[in-house]
């Protein structure tokens, strides 16, 4: 049991301390960027090709390798709208590219994704049935 204790305070002393309020003001700014930049494009555009224009930057920020440095800086801002999507299935696709279209591409597509998807089908389905009850 003591030898867990001095793992533990070993991790604690390697860990990064994070700085919670700082976290929580970039990823408050960063994301109202990115929504009032959502709502420039739905003006001049429709919430389709907005949707689209956000899915094809964030693909190809990942392919270059750019879009893991964005959220490292604008935290969770950057990656909770539909940019978080595009990057995981992009992601996924580039890590398993070297296996095939089939094996690899094919069978890892949704790998993160898939969770995303799953688990909003299933709150949708939830919220319906309540305010279906409501």
């Amino acid at each position: 049991m003591g030898d867990d204790m001095s793992y533990q305070e070993l991790v604690d002393s390697v860990t990064p301390k994070e700085n919670k309020w700082k976290n929580l003001i970039v990823a408050f700014l960063s994301g109202g960027v990115v929504g009032a930049i959502s709502q420039i494009f739905v003006s001049l555009f429709d919430t389709n090709i907005m949707l689209i224009i956000w899915i094809v930057i964030a693909s190809i920020l990942t392919g270059m390798t750019v879009f893991d440095d964005m959220v490292d800086k604008f935290k969770m801002g950057v990656i909770i709208p539909i940019t978080g999507f595009s990057h995981s299935v992009t992601s996924a696709s580039l890590d398993y590219k070297h296996e095939g279209l089939v094996t690899g591409i094919g069978s890892n597509y949704f790998k993160l994704a898939g969770s995303v998807i799953l688990y909003g089908i299933v709150s949708a389905t939830v919220f319906a049935l309540l305010r279906s009850i409501i």
